[in-house]
């Protein structure tokens, strides 16, 4: 009978008198590992943790090669080499069951080739794309100019971290090994990696440099896709509502929002968010828990434990602690480390090098670094209370980081101002201080640079306190009772007003839209007079304006927030079927097509009668009137409403993802959103046109059975047809997509209002290259939560100063106070 590798490896090691576990400490593979390959179940074994053995175990080469013939024939000739010790080559140690070399055991991750094939592409193009956009962050960030702030971690209290049992994901009856979590900025992708389970939890002050950790974590974990298959990929973990969405689900609407190529959809049928986040390719970087609603948080971290996937949760300790306590269980299977405090000594490493010659300045380069330095010792020495507040906020990098903006990176500048105990008599005042001073400093004129084309910067330079005027709006915009935003999207701006204000705004624009269509095409294609034109149109607008704006209260269109196109309108997707699920697509666009054409029929019905009564003499409420306009708004209502569903509905056809290349960043989004804004206007406009005038011969010819005579001339259908075509069209567009409710809100009414700027994107745009803001995929977020709560704050106070009506605080108008100097 062939001998099997678990009776062989038990006897070899039965043979050098080891146990299991001094046979792990020799080799650096896990014990679990050594008792699942004698007891035959693990059978997926590799040569590399065959060799570590017949090394720990001192095997002849008579020995290795008996060794080597029990294994699988397929791995053949390499097997035997690596047996033999002969392989100048071996494969790395990448299964989990190998050690990291310190005696600790390894993750189990797959290696690379145990990517299906059917998502090998996906995942390539997933982990080029979070790469190249982590890679340009770090970047934007300086988090290596001139170099990365050393960020040291301790274990978490024992309360906060489960069991080593657990985590080393051990059977029954196995003993748990020393696990060392030890390392810095450097090794954090070697720290993970050392988790078998998988799960980490970051803990850390607030601005104690845990979004760096991250950040740092994902690309050097990318460095070896070759040792694992999963693509780790960081969420913005504060805007889940668990209560409403299941972590699976809120996963993938995530990557469909960063990574809109991953809406084509699999060989199964799913979208490949779905299909690559169940077979267990992606590692989620869940940044941020302490950000989820305070009465949310238990509820996440059961959810959270319900899941096996593997994961890395970052999150202020307190926050942490207290979710902890009330599920009275910490994050199952996770080890945990706590991020420490600089050191003087970091500080004095640091800030004078970060310190910047200001050319014709009277403070150069030297002499500032040496005001940074008389600084520091005078830290050392601990003199008085401001020398110890001050060593106490320069503690975390956050502090650290605007302490050089406001000083280092700002001509005149002398940090000394910052030890007047009189002026910052508390730890406090000196946070705000910062805080205060970061917006002024990274405004100051510069000369902005042209981009690749040439072309130059976006937007015009801004003085520092207009500018913390709009940031202040846009992080007051992200208050909400009860609830706290960070992602700062384009599409979500219009929340800030009302939703009576809305409303209004979308039936102005669909009124004059239509009232537009109706007057240019009147001129053209009708014997009417001027007047007559004028008045038909100034009736039908209105009409269909109000009828519009009955839809968007009744349908939520209104409510904020409509979701940009995930897609591009493209023959290619018709013809090779790239697009989202043809019959439950068109359903769904016919529906919306149908109301809404419906509601623009009954709206055009009014106002012609009206225009015809007013031109006539006679009385709306007329029994003859009354009757012709109920049977024109059902004649219009069914030949608007068929056609519109019709039209939206086979559009859909040509929806494909959009390029992998079209990075999903808040600009990119922007213009690939007016990109197909403009060619579902292009290609709507004559569709629609057409199908009302041809459709409505049909409909009326069906009908004329039922109502009796009803007339529908060529010229009637062509004007009615174009006017639906084009006014509808412009409705459509500028009220029902995210790019036309962005121009509608954000670029005309706010701005006109005084609350945004002229260019919103520009000015965010520019904000992010001046550090303000972050980009997290598709949509900004503040620098740092406090920055967010300073702003947020100053200009909720300025707003109750200027407005004695408002002086009452809002529920929600400003941070909750248990978060507002946390961060």
């Amino acid at each position: 009978m062939a001998e099997d590798l678990g009776t062989l490896l038990r006897e070899l090691r039965d043979r050098a008198e080891l146990t299991q576990e001094q046979l792990a400490e020799r080799s650096g593979v896990s014990v679990r590992t050594i008792g699942r390959l004698e007891s035959g179940g693990y059978t997926n074994h590799r040569t590399a943790t065959v060799s570590l053995l017949a090394d720990a175990l001192g095997l002849d080469e008579a020995q290795r090669l008996r060794l080597a013939a029990v294994l699988s024939p397929s791995r053949g000739s390499r097997a035997a080499r690596a047996a033999g010790g002969r392989d100048p080559s071996p494969a790395p140690r990448v299964d989990g069951a190998e050690g990291a070399g310190r005696g600790e055991p390894a993750p189990a991750p797959l290696a690379q080739s145990a990517v299906p094939d059917a998502y090998a592409e996906a995942v390539h193009e997933l982990a080029t794309e979070v790469q190249r956009r982590w890679r340009h962050e770090e970047a934007q960030r300086r988090v290596h100019d001139p170099f990365p702030l050393p960020l040291r971690w301790k274990p978490a209290p024992a309360e906060l971290t489960d069991s080593a049992e657990n985590i080393q994901r051990l059977g029954p009856g196995e003993t748990a090994r020393v696990m060392d979590l030890g390392g810095d900025l450097r090794s954090m992708a070697e720290v993970y990696q050392r988790i078998p389970s998988g799960r980490l939890v970051v803990l850390g002050r607030a601005g104690s440099g845990k979004s760096v950790l991250t950040i740092r974590l994902v690309l050097d974990l990318l460095k070896t896709r070759a040792s694992h298959r999963r693509v780790p990929v960081i969420f913005s973990i504060g805007s889940w509502d668990c209560s409403t969405t299941a972590l699976r689900d809120w996963l993938i609407a995530r990557l469909l929002r960063d990574h809109p190529h991953l809406a084509r959809r699999s060989s199964g049928g799913a979208c490949l968010a779905a299909a690559l986040l169940d077979a267990d390719l992606v590692l989620p970087v869940l940044d941020g828990f302490d950000e989820i609603a305070e009465g949310l948080r238990r509820h996440a971290l059961d959810a959270l434990n319900a899941s096996s996937l593997p994961l890395v949760l970052t999150s202020r300790r307190e926050e942490y602690e207290q979710a902890v306590r009330d599920a009275c269980t910490p994050l199952v299977w996770a080890g945990a480390i706590e991020l420490t405090d600089l050191t003087l000594q970091d500080l004095a490493d640091y800030l004078p090098r970060a310190t910047r010659s200001h050319g014709d300045d009277a403070c150069g380069g030297a002499e500032a670094g040496s005001s940074w330095d008389a600084v520091l010792t005078q830290l050392r020495r601990r003199r008085s209370t401001a020398h110890t507040h001050l060593a106490t906020v320069l503690t975390t990098p956050l502090m650290v980081i605007l302490a050089r903006t406001l000083y280092s990176d700002t001509p005149g500048r002398n940090p000394a101002e910052l030890l007047d105990s009189a002026r910052f008599p508390s730890v406090k005042s000196l946070e705000e201080h910062l805080l205060a001073g970061f917006v002024p400093a990274v405004y100051r004129r510069r000369a902005l640079e042209r981009d690749a084309a040439g072309r130059g910067p976006r937007t015009v330079h801004t003085d520092p306190a207009r500018a913390e005027g709009w940031l202040g709006h846009f992080a007051h915009h992200l208050v909400r009772p009860g609830r706290e935003r960070q992602d700062l999207a384009w599409w979500q701006l219009g929340d800030s007003l009302s939703r009576p204000q809305r409303i209004t705004a979308f039936a102005l624009v669909t009124a004059m839209s239509v009232a537009l269509a109706d007057w240019l095409l009147g001129l053209l294609l009708t014997s009417l007079s001027v007047s007559e034109i004028l008045l038909q149109g100034g009736l039908m607008g209105p009409a269909v304006g109000l009828g519009f704006g009955a839809v968007h209260a009744m349908t939520g269109g209104a409510g904020g927030g409509l979701e940009p196109a995930r897609f591009r309108l493209s023959l290619r997707a018709a013809r090779d079927g790239l697009g989202p699920r043809p019959l439950r697509t068109f359903c769904l666009r016919f529906g919306h097509g149908l109301i809404g054409g419906s509601v623009m029929g009954v709206g055009c019905a009014y106002g012609l009668t009206l225009e015809r009564a007013l031109v006539s003499g006679t009385s709306v409420t007329d029994p003859h009137v009354v009757q012709g306009t109920l049977i024109n708004m059902v004649v219009l209502g069914l030949i608007f409403g068929s056609a519109a569903g019709v039209v939206l509905g086979l559009m859909s056809v040509l929806e494909a993802p959009v390029d992998v290349t079209a990075a999903a960043t808040p600009v990119a989004l922007l213009f690939q959103n007016r990109t197909t804004a403009w060619r579902q206007f292009l290609i709507l406009a004559p569709a629609l046109a057409l199908v009302i005038a041809l459709g409505g011969h049909l409909v009326v010819g069906a009908l004329r059975t039922v109502m009796g005579p009803l007339h529908w001339g060529l010229q009637d259908s062509l004007f009615i047809g174009a006017v639906g075509g084009l006014g509808g069209t412009a409705s459509y567009v500028l009220t029902f997509t995210a790019w036309g409710q962005w121009i509608v809100l954000a670029r005309v009414w706010l701005p006109l209002a005084g609350r945004l700027p002229r260019d919103p994107a520009a000015f965010l745009d520019d904000a992010y290259h001046r550090g303000v803001l972050r980009q997290t995929g598709a949509v900004y977020q503040f620098r740092h939560l406090r920055l967010q709560h300073h702003l947020a704050r100053t200009y909720g106070s300025r707003r109750r100063a200027s407005s004695p009506a408002a002086s009452a605080p809002r529920p929600g108008g400003s941070p909750s106070p248990g978060k507002q100097d946390g961060g």
